[in-house]
């Protein structure tokens, strides 16, 4: 199952639910797993649900590779209001009306023509980019000005769906349109929507956002982790009364290994692999280069027994080297 002594190696693919952080899925993996050494691979935010992929013992050298996956989402885009954070957990944002709200072939039209492949991107000051050492988030909610420079993100696929006229909580005529994104990593969809609705002078904002897919890792995987949201009631030091969220993962802590994707299976689908013989799986591990040529980052395995070797990349014209290394399996 991927372990050493008792210890697990692999990948948990997540079905992250609404209401908790990727850091608590993180701990309630860490709890269950009985290990300190367990990470993720691309933070959702609170309102998000979907695929986090959770790295555990050897496997959490995976993700800074599996991080920079492209990401598949669905997300429901509401046109008419814009808020704070340019989803469903900010504030909303007083704005006149400028324009009508657009129809769904309006949107379609300016999504193909400014939306498809590489454009440049300002993330939400409400995000998790760091300024000057700080969250940016951080900085936001403590009322410091907050300006992030623009970026540029790929977007290979941006499908216009349903569209459903409504009306908001607070009375405001709004039009829900089903959207599907795939895109490369550090595109934030509610950005795409908070841009939408600059270009209609309506305003928007996200009100439902689902990842179906980082990479290879989907959330129909049939190693998928399901959990749920559980809220609780606790005194702070202060002596008050607080609630606060935290999440509750569906699948006994017994039953955690059978949904692990083990280190061979989970390299495979996080990157190419290459062949190496028991020699070469020893001099890797002792950081020598040996001969050879990848593209990019790829993992060494030795494949007939399916022991993950390392991480390598191409050293010059003819060899390559180990920018990580794994333990032999036992």
């Amino acid at each position: 199952m991927g372990a050493q002594d008792g210890t697990l190696n692999g990948l948990f693919v997540v079905d992250k639910p609404q209401g908790v952080t990727s850091h608590d899925i993180v701990g309630a993996v860490r709890a269950a797993v009985h290990m300190r050494r367990v990470g993720h691979a691309g933070t959702l935010d609170p309102m998000a649900t979907g695929v986090l992929v959770v790295g555990v013992g050897n496997a959490t050298r995976l993700l800074n590779v599996i991080v920079d996956h492209t990401k598949t989402y669905a997300a429901t885009i509401r046109f008419g209001q814009r808020t704070t954070t340019d989803d469903a957990d900010g504030a909303l944002v007083d704005m006149p009306r400028a324009a009508a709200l657009p129809d769904v072939g309006m949107i379609r039209d300016v999504v193909s023509q400014k939306f498809h492949g590489t454009i440049e991107q300002v993330p939400n000051a409400y995000s998790a980019i760091k300024v000057h050492g700080r969250r940016a988030y951080n900085l936001a909610r403590a009322g410091e000005h907050v300006e992030l420079e623009a970026r540029p993100v790929t977007i290979s696929r941006f499908d216009v769906g349903d569209a459903r006229p409504a009306a908001a909580a607070n009375g405001d005529a709004v039009l829900d349109v089903d959207v599907t994104v795939t895109c490369s990593a550090g595109t934030y969809i509610r950005a795409l929507a908070r841009d939408l609705g600059e270009d209609f002078g309506c305003g928007a904002h996200l009100t439902q956002l689902r990842r179906l897919a980082v990479g290879d890792f989907t959330v129909d995987d049939p190693h998928v982790v399901t959990a749920h949201t559980k809220t609780r009631e606790y005194t702070n030091r202060d002596g008050e009364r607080v609630t606060r969220a935290h999440a509750v993962l569906d699948v006994p802590a017994d039953d955690m290994a059978a949904h692990l994707i083990p280190m061979v299976d989970a390299v495979r689908e996080a990157m190419p692999t290459i062949a190496v013989s028991r020699d070469e799986a020893r001099d890797l591990r002792y950081g020598r280069w040996i001969a050879g040529h990848v593209d990019g980052t790829s993992a060494a395995v030795v494949e007939d027994d399916g022991d993950v070797v390392a991480i390598v990349e191409q050293a010059n014209g003819k060899t390559i080297r180990p920018t990580a290394v794994f333990p032999a399996a036992r």
